[in-house]
């Protein structure tokens, strides 16, 4: 069967509310939306070559402006409510932008394949330059995999991101 025209919708249980907020190891995931603007701007910007390389998929192609990144945190916002995709802003403790994540429905981002098929969701996410050289694209990646069976109700999640970290060994 062709499926790269079909998108997979998320499979939530009836009442479903996604967490606003979720905590791993420092790192602090929340609701992406229209207050993270400038963080957003300035770290989309200042990341793009990396944003290409380790999350893959194309975007962003140019700096972001900020009316082009407003429209699209809206949408964010309300993919979110509508339950049709999670983006999350993430922060370590102190406040400090990291970058973002996203929960999007198999072949949103990527055509769907019968492999494909088989994952719950789609889960991408990317930091900026700073961030990367301070490891928490790997603590990003870990803090996904507990919240993706923790919070949400998908077992089997797709990272689809370019490069994907090893995991830890256990004396880590």
């Amino acid at each position: 069967m062709d499926y790269h025209r079909f998108v997979k919708k998320l499979d939530l249980p009836a009442g479903f509310a996604p967490p606003a907020t979720l905590v791993h190891e420092g790192i602090v995931a929340t609701a992406l939306t229209r207050d993270d603007l400038a963080d957003d701007v300035r770290g989309i910007n200042a990341s793009l070559d990396l944003i290409n390389r380790i999350r893959g998929g194309g975007w962003p192609t140019e700096p972001v402006t900020e009316a082009y990144d407003y429209v699209d945190l809206l949408w964010h916002e309300r993919e979110f409510r509508e339950g049709t995709s999670f983006a999350y802003v993430v922060r370590d403790a102190a406040g400090g932008y990291l970058g973002c994540c996203y929960l999007y429905p198999l072949g949103w981002r990527a055509p769907l394949t019968e492999q494909l098929a088989h994952y719950d969701v789609d889960v991408s996410w990317w930091v900026t330059q700073a961030a990367y050289a301070q490891g928490h694209y790997a603590g990003l990646h870990r803090a996904l995999g507990s919240w993706m069976t923790e919070h949400f109700p998908f077992w089997r999640p797709h990272f689809s991101n370019t490069e994907i970290p090893a995991p830890r060994s256990p004396d880590q």
